[in-house]
């Protein structure tokens, strides 16, 4: 087949599906600007609920971005300076960010090598009397084994703390991402599963006074207009995004079924890819596919081929948290973890969203066989 640079294959297509839901937002956001409810309101609340009800817990929290989520629920269950709060160390920043921002020490640990998720054994032995709390990440949509985790939280009093951005629907048999641990952050970030038109976030938790803290926290610590019971922060979803998201929400199931279509698809194209390792869903997980990662030597050349093609590629993420600047003090050197740094220089993240073709498929298919072949040869 051959290929023809007229056209290109995007990363990701954000406007697709904001052009579905386009007429449904525009009518609402017409509304809200006649009556000028644009903090707090009916749309919010509605939002706030079906999102509940979708993931499978009694109350979800809407806040202004996934990195405030994760901030707030870290402090609703207790974490603060000098606690330490265990995490895999191949997360982006935000997960350990969150953590810093309350004085708390992130502890990143190794992940499994098959999934790439944070490995129990590796968590178990971080363990120390400083330790919180647990932050699995469901990492590319699916969820982190979070039944082990709860066995060693348990055993040690911790809280589990989601970070859920990249898995909105993925399930395993214990329920869906979001709803496994103590409280769970996630994002709604444009380019996530379930995007807003900007940034925007949420919590999500079974546990009422878990609830209450996040919600007065995000509005200044107030549940009542200048009544301020903690020292809080501004951090709440707006009805503009809240509109936004009610519309997605409700097409999000035919969207998830969509790129688990396209996974298949990438799974039987690239099945005698030479020197490409396609990634593989958990035993008993049902994977949303927010990313399609495959692990190929020479990568970067690798990318660049496809980059050259006009297929558009992403990397999630090029360097472990322990090896960036930001987390240089915890003086862990390269070597500390090396699962997650021989995947860092080896994943590769295809073009993957609802509204990719077969034929947008196949072109990349073709280009990273041919890539991946070449480099085989030298």
């Amino acid at each position: 087949m051959a290929i023809s640079l007229r056209t290109t294959v995007p990363f990701v297509d954000l406007v697709a599906p904001s052009e579905e839901v386009a007429d449904d937002v525009l009518a609402v956001w017409r509304r809200q600007l006649l009556s000028a409810e644009f903090i707090g309101g009916e749309e919010i609340a509605a939002f706030e609920r079906e999102y509940a009800d979708f993931i499978g817990v009694a109350h979800a929290v809407g806040v202004g971005n996934g990195t405030d989520a994760l901030e707030l629920a870290y402090r609703a269950v207790g974490v603060g300076p000098g606690d330490e709060v265990i995490l895999p160390a191949n997360t982006f920043i935000a997960t350990a960010e969150a953590a810093s921002r309350l004085g708390a020490v992130p502890v990143p640990v190794d992940v499994d090598e098959e999934h790439l998720l944070i490995d129990p054994d590796a968590v178990e032995a971080a363990v120390t009397p400083r330790t919180r709390a647990i932050a699995p990440v469901h990492l590319f949509g699916q969820t982190a084994p979070v039944e082990a985790l709860h066995r060693i939280a348990r055993r040690h009093d911790l809280a589990i703390v989601e970070d859920a951005a990249q898995a909105q629907g993925a399930s395993s048999a214990a329920g869906r991402a979001g709803a496994l641990g103590t409280v769970a952050a996630t994002s709604f970030y444009p380019g996530k599963n379930l995007g807003a038109a900007g940034d925007a976030g949420a919590v999500l938790t079974d546990d009422p006074l878990i609830a209450e803290i996040v919600r007065s926290t995000a509005a200044h610590g107030s549940t009542v207009k200048y009544v301020h019971d903690r020292v809080g922060m501004n951090s709440r979803l707006d009805a503009v995004q809240a509109a936004v998201l009610r519309a997605k929400l409700r097409r999000l199931p035919a969207w998830t079924e969509a790129r688990r279509r396209a996974a298949a698809r990438y799974d039987e194209l690239l099945r005698d890819a030479p020197g490409v390792r396609v990634p593989s869903a958990r035993a008993g997980n049902d994977d949303v596919w927010h990313l399609y990662v495959v692990r190929v030597a020479a990568r970067d050349r690798v990318r660049a081929v496809l980059e050259a093609e006009g297929i558009g590629t992403g990397i999630h993420y090029p360097t472990p948290l322990h090896l960036t600047g930001a987390y240089a003090h915890l003086g862990l050197a390269r070597g500390s973890f090396p699962v997650a740094e021989a995947a860092a220089d080896q994943i590769l993240s295809l073009p993957m969203h609802a509204h990719l073709t077969a034929a947008q498929q196949e072109r990349v298919a073709e280009a990273l066989c041919a890539a991946t072949a070449t480099g085989a040869k030298r």
